[in-house]
């Protein structure tokens, strides 16, 4: 039997590290001073339980923080993917009800804590445990990240939660051009398809500003 591909389409369904790098906990600290204000536009449109989009933040988006990277990146996570809107706004995952939950819950902590240092972290940690299949401890990542839990609870279990997801839902569904799996990463406005792993070369080239990052500037990255 062939290995599906590295994505979850429509078609088939597929601890934290406690000593993160210092760019990483200290995203607050990044500065765009030497960058100036020609940031390029990174969307990541996934879904909490999707293999894929767990892989894809835990081993490569993660490296934006790596170097001075993030400086020039305006990063916004979509936690919806493939889930469908139905009857009196219902809303059916792709894996299930446990993804709903987890859906809502990011886009929670994305409107509870809307600088990138107050979400991220709290995804990372959330997709991290998906990543090893132990995504049932997700509520363990509050403690772990000195996090009140209450601006979520509140959220998920209110009609707040629902109307976010509303809104994740109605961004995905109206994508030109429409998604067709996740994770969907788009630099700029243009998806990169199955080529999504390679994020940090579009964003290079991509990027105009007066400062090539020095991430930019390893001899890993390639000419598009």
């Amino acid at each position: 039997m062939e290995s599906p591909p590295k994505l979850c389409s429509f078609l088939y369904i597929s601890y934290l590290i406690l000593f993160l790098s210092p760019s990483f906990l200290l995203l607050s600290s990044a500065s765009t001073s030497n960058y100036g204000t020609h940031k390029v536009s990174l969307k990541l449109y996934y879904e909490s339980l999707c293999p894929y989009s767990a892989n894809f933040i835990v081993n490569y988006l993660v490296k934006l923080f790596d170097d001075d990277l993030i400086s020039i990146v305006d990063l916004s996570l979509v936690p919806y993917g493939n889930a469908r809107v139905g009857r009196n706004d219902s809303i059916t995952c792709q894996h299930g009800p446990n993804e709903c939950l987890l859906n809502t819950v990011e886009a929670c902590a994305i409107n509870a804590w809307p600088e990138l240092d107050g979400h991220f972290p709290f995804i990372y940690c959330v997709e991290y445990l998906v990543y090893k299949r132990k995504y049932t401890q997700w509520e363990s990542c509050f403690e772990k990240l000195g996090l009140n839990p209450k601006p979520i609870s509140d959220c998920y279990k209110t009609e707040l939660g629902k109307k976010l997801e509303l809104e994740y839902a109605a961004e995905t569904d109206n994508l030109q051009p429409p998604h067709k799996y996740v994770p969907w990463v788009v630099v700029d406005g243009q998806p990169l398809y199955e080529d999504y792993e390679n994020f940090i070369n579009y964003i290079c080239e991509a990027y105009k500003g007066p400062v090539e990052p020095t991430a930019c500037k390893a001899s890993s990255i390639s000419v598009i």
